[in-house]
């Protein structure tokens, strides 16, 4: 039971943080592509854009990751009694 609740967060975990991390590796490989054509090596050019786009896709995906963690933490608390014998 243990081992499932500990899977169970590590999956929401990794779902929760997905796009985020997918948004962010598209940006900088994007950046990174323009870097190169042009041959800009600019520091606060790759992390900027990253940022930008680590945002907007929070702001996006905001309500299916607060919907996520509010079930996760419902189904937590409601099975709390079955967790502590």
């Amino acid at each position: 039971m243990v081992m499932d609740l500990g899977r169970d967060a590590m999956l929401l975990v990794l779902l929760i943080s997905a796009p985020m991390l997918l948004a962010s590796l598209l940006m900088g490989l994007l950046v990174s592509i323009f870097q190169a054509v042009t041959q800009i090596h600019e520091l606060t050019l790759t992390f900027v854009p990253k940022i930008i786009a680590s945002f907007l896709v929070l702001v996006i995906f905001a309500p299916w990751m607060l919907r996520l963690i509010v079930h996760f933490t419902a189904n937590l608390l409601m099975n709390l009694g079955m967790y502590t014998r």
